[in-house]
């Protein structure tokens, strides 16, 4: 059947056109606004858009080649998981054993030369102590970077396999209720049901700093307009979701199932707007303009509210609403600062590697991809590891007394 968001796309230009044109009058009477259009902040939105489209259909039939029961690359990525953790964990014990602990190493020359061996024996104590400290540093780059590789690997096993064996059509073999028929009660149940499961995925999106990295892409823009509910995620394989495939085991077929998929989706897109202000009594059931502006804020008091899709309802169930009252902030809490589609697409995944590979020790390691991104920026800020590698921490100031 045909994807309702594709056929849509003749009314996203139209609609984006008349609501530049609305911004552009405003312009002329008080000046530009974050609802307004910047040309290469529209382009980066709408080059992600078509990704969105394309990378898909390049990286989602690979990915099923890493599950468990039959992926024709899981052996090879289980032996390179299982190779990189062992590495990781040798190189850990090397940097455990050569670790130095404070005072240790000589804080002046005098001591430099009492702890220095007599002439004809073996390198000095400040020598030594160094060689070991390069030792140490070198076993904390492997065990960084071969976790990361075990992490990589066995995520690759763990996403191909989850997307694979929860794809609708195959839950629906399986189904546990008899066949809804293709009806207007069927495609009702179909777009509400996909409404509940969706709350949760974008719920769990901003709590999972891997799935994080998937969906802020959406949240990149520091405008808001309908070119934003374009600016879409490209990375969807690589993450585990609340599977829609739970409908056809409750006997929804997979066509109203995708069809749900594209009315949910429309819906979504035109809540990407600061020209509607409010809908009246409407904003206490729907999702509205209102309540998705505050999804995008990075004010404090909007981090991860609003999740829902066509209702707010969940948000109110669930305790994640949040009425917009301050003027909304838009971007990300740290901004990127670029136009580039790549660098939109992919700067979570640099930070998640760089991350994981600069930690020490493996709770770190793990928190850095599953834990929620604001637990991962405290941590890396915590850790020192916000400076680029190799920069040293700043020293701490005393403590005031």
């Amino acid at each position: 059947m045909v994807d309702l968001t594709v056929a849509a796309i003749p009314f996203y230009f139209g609609t984006m056109g008349a609501e530049a044109a609305w911004w552009r009058k405003r312009r002329e009477d008080g000046g530009a606004a974050p609802g307004d259009y910047e040309r290469n902040d529209t382009i980066a939105s709408l080059a992600m858009g078509l990704g969105s489209l394309v990378v898909p259909l390049a990286t989602r039939p690979p990915m099923r080649n890493f599950d468990i029961a039959g992926g024709r690359w899981r052996k090879v990525a289980l032996g390179v998981a299982a190779g990189a953790a062992l590495t990781a964990a040798a190189a850990d014990a090397v940097a455990r054993a050569t670790d130095v602990e404070p005072g240790e190493l000589p804080t002046s020359s005098t001591e430099a030369a009492e702890s220095a061996e007599p002439e004809g024996h073996a390198e000095p104590g400040p020598s030594r102590e160094r060689r070991r400290d390069r030792v140490r540093r070198l076993a904390r780059r492997v065990g960084g970077s071969a976790a990361m590789a075990a992490i990589a690997s066995a995520g690759a096993v763990v996403a191909g396999t989850w997307a694979n064996r929860t794809m609708a059509h195959k839950a629906f073999e399986r189904r546990l209720l008899p066949d809804w028929g293709s009806g207007p009660a069927a495609a009702l149940a179909a777009v509400f049901a996909w409404d509940a499961i969706y709350y949760w995925n974008h719920r769990i999106q901003h709590e999972a700093r891997y799935l994080w990295a998937i969906h802020v892409v959406h949240h990149s823009s520091e405008h808001y307009n309908l070119s934003t509910a374009l600016r879409q995620p490209v990375a969807d394989a690589l993450g585990t979701f609340v599977p829609y495939g739970l409908m056809a085991l409750l006997g929804i077929r997979p066509d109203l199932i995708e069809q749900a998929r594209g009315v949910n989706l429309i819906y979504q897109y035109w809540i990407h707007t600061e020209v509607i202000r409010t809908l009246g009594p409407l904003e206490k059931v729907l999702n509205t303009p209102s309540h998705h502006r505050v999804h995008h804020g990075a004010n404090r008091q909007y981090l991860d509210r609003n999740h829902g899709s066509i209702l707010i309802i969940w948000d109110k169930l669930f305790g994640t609403f949040e009425p917009e009252d301050e003027p909304v902030r838009y971007g990300l809490t740290k901004n990127i600062d670029t136009f580039n589609p790549l660098r939109v697409a992919t700067h979570e995944y640099v930070d998640i590697v760089s991350d994981v590979a600069r930690s020490d020790n493996w709770d770190d390691r793990i928190g850095f991809v599953v834990r929620g991104p604001g637990w991962a920026y405290a941590r890396r800020d915590e850790l020192g590891l916000s400076q680029p590698p190799g920069a040293e921490a700043a020293p701490l100031e005393p403590a005031p007394v």
